[in-house]
């Protein structure tokens, strides 16, 4: 599944609130949700993860390409303003290399080649996230259009169960979950079915949309769902409804950590 509507327009739009909360913010604030980090780090973090999926996309990359080898990796001297402009700069790059090589070129990610466009989508929501963040840390309730927050909570699963693997797995073999977003409209799009597959190596996660009894179900609105996989708030948040065996839930979140 790709983000509703355009990608480009949403990162462009998601990024934008980014850099204008940002300027509007004083930069040492601490924030919670990313323990040891303040405001000027979450500018940093992103302005460089967009300019480091932009310089792998337009070098055509087959392996990963070092942090702290991406060339303007630092916001620039100049206050606010100069730093707001310096964070939409990334996105504007990370255009401009899909379109040079185009968006159907193989290009290293995570979990393995993928067209060069897959880069546009997983930027998108890193940016819904770590405006949440921001939004979080200075005491305001976080937006985010349900189908967008939907598809960042597709999108994350696609990231959980291309993972290897292993006897510590976030879904014991066997297990089942169920995410179920409470929005009106959303329909299939905002239900998840996660099953944990035994393997040789212990076990892997699968995922479908769609409706079914889990041995634990969450239900929120997919904002609120988001928040939660992406563990910016509780588990047992008042905004989240957990029934069945909640710990099912709990060793999901403690299992799928970026």
């Amino acid at each position: 599944m790709s983000a509703p509507g355009s990608v480009p327009a949403h990162l462009t739009a998601e990024n934008d609130r980014l850099a204008s909360a940002l300027a509007a913010a004083e930069p040492s604030t601490p924030v919670p949700t990313c323990p040891g980090w303040d405001l000027r780090s979450v500018l940093k973090h992103v302005g460089r993860g967009d300019r480091w999926a932009a310089q792998m996309v337009a070098g055509r990359a087959t392996e990963v390409l070092p942090p702290r080898d991406v060339v303007g990796g630092r916001p620039p001297e100049g206050g606010a303003d100069a730093e707001a402009d310096w964070l939409r700069g990334g996105v504007r790059e990370l255009f401009e290399a899909v379109e040079s090589v185009g968006a159907d070129t193989p290009i290293w990610t995570f979990t393995g080649p993928k067209p060069a466009a897959w880069w546009i989508r997983r930027r998108l929501h890193e940016s819904t996230v770590h405006r949440a963040d921001v939004t979080l840390a200075l005491g305001r309730t976080f937006d985010l259009a349900p189908d967008l927050a939907a598809d960042g909570v597709s999108e994350w699963l696609d990231l959980v169960a291309a993972r290897p693997a292993s006897e510590d797995g976030p879904l014991a073999a066997g297990a089942t979950l169920h995410l179920h977003a409470t929005d009106d409209a959303l329909g299939a799009a905002g239900e998840w079915l996660l099953h944990g597959e035994a393997a040789d190596d212990g076990s892997a996660v699968a995922w479908e949309h769609g409706h079914g009894k889990g041995d634990a179900a969450v239900r929120g609105t997919a904002s609120d769902l988001l928040l939660a996989v992406s563990r910016r708030i509780p588990a047992d948040d008042a905004r989240l409804q957990v029934l069945g065996a909640a710990a099912v839930w709990t060793r999901w979140l403690d299992h799928t950590k970026f």
